[in-house]
């Protein structure tokens, strides 16, 4: 054999070879990318799927910027359009964590795969029901218990494990502005979070007169319990809303803020804490303790809200809700269902759902 045949002859070996070897790295590589995140050890399990853009997206770089946002059956198309809505509306590296229930997983994957927002970054986390063991008595299990998502806020280090700030949304808000003006919002030294004061001017035209002390701490807390006079609050200090707001992680684990909410959950269950005249917030209360004067602000304009409460259209007018930088329909009426006011910006946003089995209800009520 001619040396010129051996050369040609070990060049073939060697492509052979390196094809060899870049096609199992693939192989790894994918295997890697496909296998369920590990619970490295946490206490509570969870579970995580990546979406395929959160491995192959280049365009939107610079820091991530994690979101989390809960996603029930009977609400994705609220998460859908909040997603929607942030995507949008910025060129920030946005990441979203999806909260979700095992039996509602399949039906978000074919949401998201089959709309624009497959070219978001986001990871499925599964929420574990046993967190609120022992920690919810028996009348709250009759409303927000019914709904264990509305408990994930207390848990965003456990889902967010590598994150040092992360923004939580409800999923009944809107975002029109860049979110990571948001993200930006300064928090102060020594704080774990920055929510929106109740008694800010943006919020307090929303505020429904009559429905009880809704923006003070009395209106949340039963101040004749011991427990809480042992706190040394005043009732009448304003509240916060824990729809929106922007944890810094670091001060939040240093703090231990999940065990104080779940501490402060836990003692619920055994001395009934929290004011009658809400009944139906049980995630507020533990909030409105731990943060009691310990946390920051954020701009009202990042937060208009009531607007899922009776009257609210009469209360902004349509140029101030355009210039909102986030819109948020806490309340009963949401823009999905019954009639409520500015559904048609909610609607913008809106994907309708390609499984079909989603649809947005508009219906007067009496």
């Amino acid at each position: 054999m001619t040396l010129r045949r051996i050369n040609a002859v070990i060049l073939l070996l060697l492509a052979v070879a390196f094809l060899i070897i870049v096609q199992r790295n693939l192989l790894s590589l994918n295997d890697f990318l496909h296998q369920e995140t590990p619970d490295a050890g946490l206490i509570h399990p969870f579970e995580v799927e990546l979406s395929a853009d959160l491995r192959i997206e280049t365009e939107r770089k610079g820091v991530e910027i994690p979101v989390l946002i809960p996603a029930a059956e009977d609400r994705l198309g609220a998460v859908i359009a909040a997603m929607n809505s942030v995507y949008q509306n910025s060129k920030a590296n946005v990441v979203f964590t999806i909260v979700t229930l095992n039996d509602t997983v399949d039906h978000l994957k074919v949401w998201l795969r089959n709309t624009n927002l497959k070219n978001t970054k986001y990871k499925i986390v599964i929420f574990n029901p046993e967190l609120l063991n022992g920690k919810l008595s028996k009348d709250a299990q009759i409303a927000d218990a019914a709904k264990p998502l509305t408990f994930a806020r207390f848990y965003l280090p456990l889902y967010l494990p590598d994150a040092e700030k992360a923004i939580y949304l409800d999923d009944d808000v809107i975002v029109q502005g860049d979110i990571q003006e948001l993200y930006e919002t300064n928090i102060k030294q020594g704080h774990a979070a920055a929510f929106s004061d109740d008694c800010d001017s943006a919020s307090a035209k929303g505020i429904v007169r009559g429905a009880g002390n809704q923006n003070n701490y009395i209106g949340f807390l039963d101040f004749k319990k011991e427990a809480v006079k042992k706190l040394g609050m005043k009732a009448n200090t304003c509240t916060f809303n824990p729809g929106v707001f922007i944890a810094n992680l670091t001060e939040w684990r240093s703090q231990n803020v999940t065990q104080q909410l779940e501490h402060w959950m836990e003692l619920n269950t055994q001395e009934d804490l929290y004011s009658k005249a809400l009944a139906e917030s049980i995630v507020t209360p533990p909030l409105l303790i731990v943060f009691y004067k310990r946390h920051s602000t954020i701009s009202p304009s990042w937060h208009v809200r009531h607007l899922g409460t009776t009257g609210a259209g009469n209360r902004y007018s349509p140029q101030f809700v355009s210039a909102a930088k986030l819109l948020h329909w806490n309340g009963h009426y949401k823009p999905w269902g019954r009639t409520s006011s500015f559904s048609d910006v909610w609607d913008k946003w809106f994907i309708p759902d390609p499984a079909g089995k989603f649809h947005p209800v508009r219906r007067h009520t009496d």
